[in-house]
């Protein structure tokens, strides 16, 4: 039986709500993004390590509620009344630490969408009281704010990450491939990222199918 090779097609990351394997690890913070109307003080801080789910889950929240996606980054230069006239996430809120212009715009977004009577989602890779933020008032406020991390995965979550990616890069491994990957690969999602797109490059130039044999290649080379 002949398989299907990787091909050189973008990856499309499917972002919905039936996307999201939910197991141990992810359960409460997908209960509190379902549950969003519910949330104390109309806002929550969601975090954890790259390639936990964070953007995914914002993406499910944006669908559920109708709010807009900004990167905290952007901040600067975006319309705040504007952001705050609906619901409204805030991405990587952490990478704003050292820059006092963002923390003063993500205190006018956080006070003005409040106020207005929206809910504000806010991800980043730690909690609050890891940021730094130059800013007292804002520090506050975000210390203050509910928060729900993302855990380390558990085998059964790994291994849905893992097909995920590879759905989203239209790759369709051999059996037993998925389940080997899952043992024997570092546990984290960043390493599902780095390990995903290693296959399937390898795939591509090496006209090879996804396999077990080419797995183990590749976890060798990345020293896993």
């Amino acid at each position: 039986m002949a398989h299907q090779l990787s091909l050189d097609l973008p990856a499309r990351p499917a972002l919905g709500r039936g996307d999201f394997f939910v197991s141990g690890p992810n359960a409460a913070a997908v209960a509190m993004i379902e549950g969003w109307e519910n949330w104390p003080a109309r806002k929550l801080v969601l975090h954890g390590p790259e390639g936990a789910g964070k953007t995914h889950l914002t993406h499910v929240w944006a669908a559920l509620s109708g709010a807009s996606i900004t990167a905290a980054t952007d901040l600067t230069t975006a319309d705040i009344p504007a952001l705050a006239s609906a619901p409204v996430a805030v991405e990587d809120a952490d990478r704003i630490t050292g820059n006092p212009e963002a923390d003063r715009a993500l205190f006018h977004l956080h006070n003005l969408c409040l106020a207005e009577g929206h809910s504000l989602l806010i991800t980043a890779r730690t909690a609050p009281s890891r940021w730094s933020l130059a800013l007292p008032d804002l520090a506050s406020r975000m210390e203050g704010t509910p928060a729900i991390g993302l855990d380390a995965p558990d085998d059964a979550l790994l291994s849905a990450v893992i097909l995920k990616q590879m759905a989203d890069r239209q790759i369709i491994p051999t059996p037993g491939t998925i389940p080997f990957l899952a043992r024997r690969m570092p546990r984290s999602f960043a390493a599902v990222a780095d390990i995903v797109a290693a296959l399937d490059r390898a795939a591509l130039a090496q006209k090879r199918p996804v396999t077990r044999k080419l797995a183990a290649e590749i976890l060798d080379k990345s020293g896993a």
